[in-house]
């Protein structure tokens, strides 16, 4: 969960399916990897990302968390919107999110109307079900808090 709540476009996070282990890694190793560059070129901290990085993209062990186009943050606030039961505000909220800005209108609505733990509730729980949706599509045994 902790993993999915802050997906971001440099980065990509892997689980292997047997241990566990969550391996982050960047566009920058990935594309190392693909190029075939020579890691000695590299400073040694990075040597390190680089192996990790070939090795995870070698092994059928390891399989790519949802990315962040995949959550469709977007979505969640739209249903979140339509949620909201008072009437005016669900109306509100649906005008703040469109157009460019939307994200930042969104927030500053949220904060103002003082439903802000309402959200980060309602988001806490779409992203748990994606989560558990994944799990279950890759047939991973999960526990829940």
């Amino acid at each position: 969960m902790e993993e999915i709540e802050v997906l971001s476009d440099e980065h990509h996070v892997y689980l292997n399916k047997h241990t566990g282990e969550l391996v982050t890694v960047s566009n920058e190793e990935i594309d190392i990897v693909e190029q075939g560059d020579d890691i000695k070129d590299y400073p040694g901290w990075q040597q390190d990302a680089i192996r990790k990085t070939q090795e995870v993209l070698d092994s059928e062990d390891y399989l790519q968390l949802p990315s962040k186009y995949d959550i469709h943050e977007y979505a969640i606030m739209e249903r979140f919107c339509y949620s909201v039961e008072d009437e005016e505000l669900s109306n509100e909220l649906l005008d703040q999110i469109r157009g460019s800005g939307a994200f930042r209108r969104f927030k500053d609505a949220i904060y103002r109307h003082g439903i802000t733990d309402d959200w980060y509730r309602f988001r806490q729980t779409a992203l748990e079900e994606i989560a558990v949706k994944w799990l279950e599509a890759n047939n991973i045994t999960y526990t829940t808090r």
